[in-house]
């Protein structure tokens, strides 16, 4: 049994990871700010006596007494993070610097919960950890990618400097409940969308791809990672390398849905990736890894969730 300490805890991730790893016998903290986290995502756990709830901001230091800690805390929507970019760059880099201060004290591992958009727009496909990326370091989404390459930068000089034991994985989008029905992101969008026979916005022609990972299985991945020998610090991608495009999608969810929305298309946003793709080959590799959850079983688990709320 570890005890262990989840910032985000409340969010849409960190919230099926705090279910998990109770699930396997842990104490878990919960640590959240509730900037985009949900009470409702964690109000299950209330009262269960290898829970704890802490309201603390991750950009100020925390002390505790841990085991290991999974760094989630950032917004993670185009949306949100751009609400306040300051506060979301703020999040990854104090938010690291606040983690590895608390794992170096207390001689925990750390996972960082990175994202593929340090690939920025990529000029390779699909993208492996080898890559360093095409990010616009002062556009509108770099108070984010930029905040999360700067973590990883982090991760790593704590690792080599301090000793700290460190472990880096980059995130693909990922889907299912307890999204949030404002967070903007395109799944989200397009079910509540459909839901309400509202039109479905789709940006540029919609010939953009994205790979889409059911959250059970990219929560699978980073226990997997987490338990990985001490020495084998990452990056690692977790993603479905299953590709879409967004108009693909948005199909396959309106005739789920059932729904009489039409499609519409809007100017592609700046910056925005054309092609998003993990290769995984080294989470197969070392894990061993693999998503398991269909595009279409966890659509219907994501749209069942979805259908009570809109």
């Amino acid at each position: 049994m570890e005890r262990i300490l989840i910032t985000g805890g409340a969010g849409f991730l960190g919230s099926h990871l705090c279910d998990r790893l109770i699930e396997r016998g842990h104490d878990v903290i919960c640590l959240d700010n509730f900037f985009t986290g949900n009470k409702d995502n964690i109000r299950h756990l209330i009262g269960n006596p290898r829970f704890e709830l802490v309201r603390h901001d991750i950009i100020n230091p925390i002390f505790l007494e841990v085991d290991q800690i999974y760094n989630l805390a950032c917004p993670a929507s185009p949306v949100h993070y751009q609400y306040n970019p300051i506060k979301t760059i703020k999040t990854s880099v104090m938010g690291a610097i606040n983690t590895l201060g608390l794992a170096k004290r207390v001689k925990a591992r750390v996972l960082q919960a990175s994202t593929s958009e340090v690939y920025g727009d990529p000029e390779i496909h699909p993208q492996t950890e080898e890559y360093w990326g095409r990010v616009n370091p002062i556009g509108n989404r770099s108070c984010y990618d930029e905040g999360k390459r700067a973590a990883e930068c982090l991760m790593m000089d704590y690792h080599r400097q301090n000793g700290v034991s460190v472990k880096i994985v980059r995130i693909f989008n990922t889907y299912g409940p307890r999204m949030s029905l404002n967070d903007g992101r395109v799944v989200s969008n397009f079910i509540v969308q459909a839901l309400k026979d509202r039109d479905i916005t789709v940006y540029g022609k919609g010939s953009q791809t994205r790979s889409f990972c059911y959250v059970d299985d990219l929560i699978a991945g980073l226990v997997k990672m987490m338990e990985t020998p001490a020495d084998f610090t990452g990056p690692i991608n977790l993603g479905n390398p299953i590709e879409f495009t967004i108009l693909e999608l948005a199909r396959m969810i309106i005739k789920m849905t059932g729904s009489r929305a039409k499609i519409v298309f809007r100017p592609l946003p700046q910056d925005d990736p054309v092609q998003r793709k993990p290769d995984i080959a080294m989470a197969k590799r070392i894990f061993p890894w693999n998503p398991e959850v269909s595009i279409e079983k966890g659509l219907e688990k994501t749209i069942s969730y979805f259908r009570p709320l809109v």
